[in-house]
């Protein structure tokens, strides 16, 4: 599954062997005691999902080759789709062969890496085909439950990144916050300017700047302007201050007003009078409720983006680039799509899967000793030629 891409230091396999017992569903402990004493068999596992996805098997599968070389054993692995492929529903994306014994406890932990990450690379792969001029930084690390699901989550932006890229030469994912899995992008490093506390620390959005500024004297600057309610102002503010940066780009904008009200200068008149003046077909024709809130609600929608892009161009300041976060899912980019909204990068975490139901990856054994036997109904997991 070579794709470029800096490869992470060789770690030892986690959950390690001595955790396996503790972490698994205690069913699977209790058979493999019970496969000790009548003896063992060679089995064949199907796994697969009941959604389409996106292949983001390499953690899952980096884990299951480092627990079987630690235990002196083989476990045969049938990959049926490579990395940042489509799968369907019900369709196996890998089958497992090998000891029954070694392989019966392996369950719980390998399904734990392969199904969410599968669903987010989904996700992501969704949001970058929708917005292929836009990148995407990757700001989940903070959404997740430790480090374990923040490295599966960085992963699978990455692999449905790079799928968007192959299919449309999206510009995707091109980093994310964390240095921990900034490999997965290709970065040394994670990225990241300010967030609201420095602003506050600092008692101005300028103040802020200039201390950024003088920290960082080499590096651009992404302005976080929401924290006093004045957008349009503070960014016109720090680009007057720093006006070779803002002609040279490097001085971005980052909105990320809050749902609980409109940008500086935007009430819902306005904003359909600014989305009219841009975008008028994304008015046009039918629209739900959560469409019309992206277009032209409260908090970072398709409106208060094209606001801030005109005064900053009626301002002199057509190189400032916009960094647009606050919600962006799969759901919210296409109708910033739809808009056509001039947004150059977006920061998001709500790639994450929202219906966690949706990530559980099933295994189910096929094969016994070589002959085929499933649970009836599951016959369609039965290995196929190819």
């Amino acid at each position: 599954m070579a794709d470029g891409r800096a490869p992470a230091p060789p770690q030892p396999p986690h959950p390690a062997i001595g955790e396996i017992k503790g972490l698994t569903d205690h069913y699977f402990v209790k058979t493999k005691g019970t496969v000790e004493r009548f003896g063992d068999k060679r089995v064949t596992y199907a796994v697969f999902m009941r959604r389409p996805i996106i292949c983001a098997p390499r953690l899952a599968i980096e884990w299951i080759r480092g627990i079987a070389a630690a235990r002196g054993t083989v476990i045969d692995i049938d990959l049926r789709h490579p990395e940042g492929d489509w799968v369907g529903a019900g369709e196996p994306i890998l089958y497992l062969s090998g000891s029954l014994f070694h392989l019966v406890d392996l369950e719980t932990l390998y399904l734990q890496k392969l199904g969410p990450a599968c669903v987010a690379a989904y996700n992501a792969y969704q949001m970058c085909v929708d917005l292929p001029r836009t990148a995407f930084l990757a700001m989940d690390a903070r959404h997740c439950a430790g480090g374990e699901m923040a490295e599966m989550m960085a992963y699978a932006a990455s692999v449905g990144s790079n799928a968007a890229k192959k299919e449309v030469g999206a510009k995707g994912f091109i980093g994310n916050a964390t240095d921990a899995t900034a490999h997965y992008f290709g970065q040394p490093s994670g990225y990241g300017t300010m967030p609201h506390a420095l602003i506050g620390y600092a008692g101005s959005t300028m103040r802020a700047a200039e201390m950024y500024r003088e920290v960082y004297p080499n590096d651009p600057i992404t302005v976080l302007v929401d924290y006093f309610g004045k957008e349009v102002s503070d960014a016109l503010e720090v680009c007057r201050r720093f006006p070779d940066l803002a002609a040279a780009g490097g001085i971005s904008v980052r909105l990320d007003t809050h749902g609980g009200r409109y940008m500086e200068g935007l009430d819902l008149q306005v904003a359909y009078a600014v989305l009219e003046r841009n975008a008028p077909l994304s008015l046009r024709g039918y629209r739900t409720e959560t469409e019309l809130r992206h277009l032209t609600g409260t908090g970072v929608s398709a409106a208060a983006i094209w606001y801030m892009r005109e005064q900053l161009d009626r301002a002199g300041f057509p190189k400032v680039k916009i960094v647009a976060s606050s919600g962006f899912t799969p759901a919210k980019c296409k109708s910033m799509a739809v808009s056509n909204a001039p947004i150059d990068v977006v920061g998001t975490g709500s790639y994450l899967p929202e219906i966690w139901t949706e990530t559980y990856a099933t295994a189910d054994i096929v094969e016994y000793d070589g002959v085929a036997s499933v649970k009836v109904g599951r016959e369609f997991l039965l290995r196929k030629p190819g």
